[in-house]
């Protein structure tokens, strides 16, 4: 089985037309082992009950926004190391810039093509093959 079928993945996204392109970007790059969520405290619920090794997550969402939820998951011991990436629509600057105080490990703008969303899973987790 290959890394990329055994990496955990788990997006979170308000939208289910965003989290299914995401999911289907995701499986064409080779991921098959994807978990979603759809909003912030439901990601938490999923990494309290079943780890993902990576996470995906959209900005602007209801409840909890995506540096919330990355906040929750750096405070979160068993959490802390979960390497993190932002989705969002709004190129806000700001938002990388607060996401990298917390370790975030990268982020993306949408729409992205995915390209896009393999090159910048290589710069969190390597060569994608």
């Amino acid at each position: 089985m290959s890394l990329l079928a055994q990496l955990k993945i788990l997006v979170v996204d308000d939208t289910t037309t965003s989290r299914m392109l995401l999911r289907d970007a995701l499986e064409t790059i080779g991921f098959r082992n994807i978990a979603v969520a759809a909003d912030g405290e439901q990601a938490m619920q999923v990494m309290m009950t079943q780890p993902c090794h990576l996470i995906i997550s959209d900005m602007n969402m209801p409840k909890m926004n995506g540096l919330q939820l990355l906040h929750a998951i750096r405070t979160y011991k068993p959490t802390s190391r979960t390497p993190f990436m932002i989705l969002t629509g709004n190129n806000d600057k700001n938002v990388l810039i607060e996401g990298r105080k917390m370790g975030l490990n990268n982020y993306l703008n949408k729409p992205f093509t995915t390209p896009d969303l393999k090159k910048a899973l290589e710069a969190i987790v390597g060569r994608l093959h």
